[in-house]
């Protein structure tokens, strides 16, 4: 059997979010184990990296399954991007070591927030920003971000009230650029709790808009209670952008 890794792009608008669920098929994971049982005359089993939320999207979600040896990388790369809907893509397929798996074995993943300030946002942009329509505050957000980083329990960060797992994840940097009426935040850390990229944006947004001071991310942090954080931030304006793994994983050989 082959382990392939793939790298895929897809619009999350119209999808109930990545992972597999009984309640219904329209799933970017499901849609990839039926093109894929249908390739191979058996079912496949896909691990995605992240598991991305309803109306989430992703520029660079990787994943690997196993195949029988005759399908090369490169043919299962084309007969996925022939029958997979016109919205998710496989932009990369290669054959990784026998035990590589996606989201074990990732080191790092950025995530990108788009949030548009305007009274109205573009119409061919319009499905991949968050419409917010008021200016904020990004230097107090700047500094409440860099509270926010480093190795730390985001218990409160986190949308799972049920979690029983550790909530101590790595949050390596969080960046907020102005790009005139948008404003882009590019959180990059080892591993991401239930919501916790929407929820640090909401907590984040109302630091910019006067509700939050920038120190009470301290406070936060520390009540480990999802009450004491901010909103949640709608799915539309997130994106997986990249996932990072020890290059000596990646590949056979």
């Amino acid at each position: 059997m082959r382990n392939i890794k793939i790298v895929l792009q897809y619009d999350g608008s119209r999808y109930d979010g990545w992972q597999k669920q009984g309640n219904t098929d329209n799933t970017v994971q499901g849609k990839l184990e039926a093109v894929l049982e249908r390739m191979c005359g058996r079912p496949v089993e896909v691990h995605g990296a992240g598991r991305t939320d309803r109306g989430v999207h992703a520029e660079g979600q990787t994943a690997n399954f196993q195949v029988p040896e005759h399908f090369s990388p490169e043919g299962v790369r084309d007969y996925l991007n022939e029958y997979l809907p016109e919205d998710i893509a496989v932009t990369w397929a290669g054959e990784a070591e026998g035990r590589f798996h996606s989201r074990l074995n990732a080191t790092g993943k950025l995530y990108r927030y788009r949030i548009w300030t305007g009274r109205k946002k573009p119409v061919f942009e319009r499905k991949y920003l968050y419409g917010l329509g008021h200016g904020l505050d990004c230097g107090a957000m700047k500094k409440a971000a860099s509270l926010l980083t480093g190795t730390r329990d985001f218990k409160s960060f986190c949308g799972n009230k049920k979690m029983k797992k550790s909530t101590v994840r790595t949050l390596f940097s969080i960046e907020i650029r102005e790009k005139g009426e948008e404003i882009e935040m590019d959180f990059y850390g080892d591993g991401f709790l239930y919501h916790m990229v929407r929820i640090l944006t909401g907590t984040l947004i109302e630091v910019g808009e006067g509700k939050r001071s920038a120190e009470s991310m301290t406070e936060i942090l520390r009540a480990g209670d999802r009450r004491a954080a901010g909103c949640t931030a709608p799915p539309e304006g997130l994106c997986l952008v990249r996932v990072d793994y020890d290059r000596k994983q990646e590949r056979k050989g």
